[in-house]
């Protein structure tokens, strides 16, 4: 068999790099792509997730020639409202409020750039709906500072869990990584999984 090119994951999340380790897989490297993520006017999360995670494996690709460079990125949106990372407990105190007792979309992106320098993005949306948050349960909830760095302010693998009624699709979307579609990915593009 033969011997793969290196494994680069363009991204600062030790969620991403436990994520592939679920499916054998260690990058060789790990390395934060520093772009602005700032969306664009009127663009829409799906297109904002697809370009940010195309710009993210890019941006280390540069640095990683002859590799395969994994880029990704995930937001949470209700209706037409983008869900980033909040900045301050208050902000993810807003997420919450808007998030309970509503459904919401995860959307992730996943994008590689191979050896041949040819760049691939798949874009995976997952449905979760959550239950009606008490002010005690959100009050709770921001306190344990769980809600920091994450996309609409909560962890699903985390004490958010408790919040989530239904959900259609990817669980691993919503943590922060498709795993069957980032393996199908690397599989169709010619990295070999363990």
């Amino acid at each position: 068999m033969p011997d793969n090119a290196p494994l680069i994951l363009a991204s600062a999340s030790p969620r991403r790099r436990d994520l592939l380790a679920q499916i054998g897989i260690a990058p060789q490297a790990i390395v934060p792509a520093d772009i602005d993520e700032a969306p664009l006017a009127g663009e829409q999360p799906r297109n904002l997730v697809a370009r940010l995670a195309a710009a993210k494996a890019a941006h280390v690709a540069a640095q990683y020639p002859d590799s395969f460079v994994l880029g990704a990125d995930t937001t949470v949106c209700v209706g037409r409202r983008n869900l980033g990372k909040p900045a301050t407990e208050e902000e993810a105190g807003r997420f919450l409020t808007l998030l309970s007792g509503r459904r919401h979309r995860v959307y992730s992106a996943i994008s590689l750039i191979c050896p041949d320098g040819t760049c691939r993005t798949r874009t995976i949306e997952t449905r979760v709906r959550m239950k009606r948050i008490s002010a005690e349960e959100k009050a709770a909830y921001l306190a344990s500072g769980e809600w920091q760095g994450l996309a609409g302010g909560y962890a699903i693998q985390g004490r958010a869990g408790g919040f989530v009624i239904d959900i259609q699709g990817s669980y691993t979307n919503v943590v922060g990584l498709p795993l069957y579609e980032t393996a199908a990915l690397l599989r169709g593009n010619g990295y070999i999984l363990p």
